[in-house]
C-alpha cells in the first residue's frame, strides 16, 4: 500500500499537530514496514532532523508555479503528484484534505482533532474561524473516512455537523517514546541541577492560554507550600499570569519555563509529584497520557474528554473551582498510599495507548477506506 500524507505539520510544527503527525507515521513505519509512507510538504522546516532516509520518502513542490505558490500546491495541485506517485490512499493529518481527490479516484482519510474554533469562537479571529470551518467542512464532506482522536471529538462532529455517528471512527493518539522510558535517579538529578529545579513540585504542560486555566492552579496553591512549574510557549495570557505571580509574591514558588528537548521534558514529568491539567476543553489531551506513562499522578477536568485520557485512577475536578482543585492537590500530597495507587493504576490504564494498539487500529481504518 502506498500512503500519502499531508506532512506540513510533520516538518514545521515542533509540538501539537507536529508531534501527532510524527508519532503516527513513526508507529506505522515501525509496525507495518511493508507499506510505503510518502510525506508531502510545501517546505522542509526544522521540527525534525532531515536525514537521507527521510528525504527518500519526502515530496515537495516541483515546477515554478507550485514552488512560488506552495499553499495552492498543497490545497489543489498536489493531486497531480499523488497520481504520478500512484498513491493508494491520502491521509489529511490536520482536519483538511486537498481538493480533487475523489474526482481523481484517490481514496482519502481525514483526522479531526478538535472543534475548539466552533465551541470557543471568541478565542479565534473571524478570518481564522472562516478558513478552519471551510477546510473542515470540505474534508468531512469529501473524505472516504473521518477519524476523530477521541469519543468526545466524535460526538462534537456528530452534534455540530449533523453527521451519523457510524461515519466516524475513533483512533486515539499515542505519545513520544521518551515518556515510556524509566528515568534513573542520575538522569533526574542531572536535569534538576541543569535547570535548578526544586526537589518537589507540581507540573503543568501545554500552551499557556485562558482555556487551559493555569492561573487557577496558581490560585489553588497559594496556601500550599509546594512549587509549581508551568511549561509552555509564552502568550498574552502568560503575561497575565506573570503579573499575578508578582502581585502575590509567588516568584520563588511558581516558574514559567520552555524550550526543553523531549528527553528533558519526559524526565521533568517523571520528577513531578503531581501533573495538573485543568483545561476547559480539549480534543484529547496528550499531556495527560504523557504523565500516566511517566507514572505521575494526574488531576484534571471532570467533564468532556478528560476521563477518556486520564482513566479511573486520576482525580477529576471542576477546573474553575479553586477550592476543589486545592483540596485535590492536598489529598494527593498528604497520602503516599494514594500516590502509589494512582501511579500503578494509571500505568496500567495507559497501555491502551501503546504503539502496537494504535498501529493496528489505523491499519483497520486504512483497509476499510480502501
Amino acid at each position: 500500500m502506498r500512503i500519502g500524507y499531508d506532512a506540513k505539520r510533520y516538518f514545521n510544527n515542533s509540538s501539537g499537530l507536529g508531534n501527532y503527525s510524527r508519532d503516527l507515521i513513526r508507529i506505522l513505519e515501525e509496525f507495518y514496514p511493508d507499506n510505503e509512507y510518502i510525506k508531502y510538504t510545501p517546505k522542509i522546516g526544522t521540527a525534525i532532523p532531515f536525514s537521507k532516509k527521510l528525504e527518500a520518502t519526502t515530496k515537495t513542490p516541483t515546477g515554478r508555479v507550485n514552488k512560488m505558490l506552495p499553499s495552492i500546491w498543497r490545497n489543489r495541485n498536489i493531486v497531480n503528484d499523488l497520481k504520478r506517485d500512484k498513491i493508494d490512499l491520502f491521509h489529511g493529518l490536520s482536519a483538511e484534505i486537498p481538493q480533487g481527490l475523489k474526482k481523481n479516484k484517490i481514496k482519502s482519510i481525514v483526522t479531526v482533532h478538535d472543534l475548539i474554533f466552533l465551541k470557543f469562537p471568541e478565542l479565534y479571529k473571524r478570518i481564522d474561524r472562516y478558513i478552519y470551518n471551510k477546510k473542515l467542512t470540505y474534508a468531512i464532506n469529501n473524505s472516504d473516512k473521518i477519524v476523530a482522536i477521541s469519543q468526545q471529538t466524535k460526538q462534537d462532529i456528530v452534534d455540530l455537523f449533523n453527521l451519523p455517528a457510524h461515519k466516524i471512527d475513533v483512533v486515539y493518539q499515542g505519545c513520544h517514546p521518551s515518556f515510556k522510558k524509566q528515568k534513573t535517579a542520575e538522569e533526574k538529578e542531572l536535569i534538576r541541577k541543569t535547570y535548578n529545579l526544586p526537589e518537589n513540585f507540581l507540573l503543568n504542560v501545554g500552551s499557556i492560554e485562558p482555556r487551559k486555566n493555569a492561573l487557577q492552579i496558581i490560585k489553588a496553591i497559594e496556601n500550599i507550600d509546594i512549587p509549581l512549574i508551568i511549561i509552555g510557549k509564552p502568550t498574552e495570557y502568560a503575561e497575565k499570569i506573570k503579573s499575578h505571580i508578582i502581585e502575590q509574591k509567588l516568584d520563588k514558588r511558581v516558574f514559567l519555563m520552555q524550550g526543553f528537548t523531549m528527553d528533558e521534558l519526559s524526565t521533568i514529568y517523571a520528577m513531578a509529584d503531581i501533573f495538573i491539567y485543568p483545561s476547559t476543553y480539549e480534543g484529547f489531551g496528550i499531556p495527560i497520557i504523557e504523565a500516566l506513562y511517566s507514572k505521575t499522578p494526574v488531576i484534571t477536568t471532570r467533564s468532556g474528554v478528560f476521563s477518556e485520557a486520564a482513566g479511573p485512577a486520576s482525580i477529576f475536578v471542576n477546573p474553575l473551582d479553586t477550592e476543589e482543585l486545592q483540596n485535590a492537590i492536598i489529598t494527593v500530597l498528604s497520602s503516599t498510599e494514594k500516590q502509589i495507587s494512582m501511579k500503578q493504576c494509571g500505568s496500567i490504564y495507559v497501555q491502551k495507548f501503546n504503539d502496537d494498539v494504535i498501529a493496528n487500529e489505523w491499519m483497520k481504518v486504512y483497509n476499510k477506506a480502501l
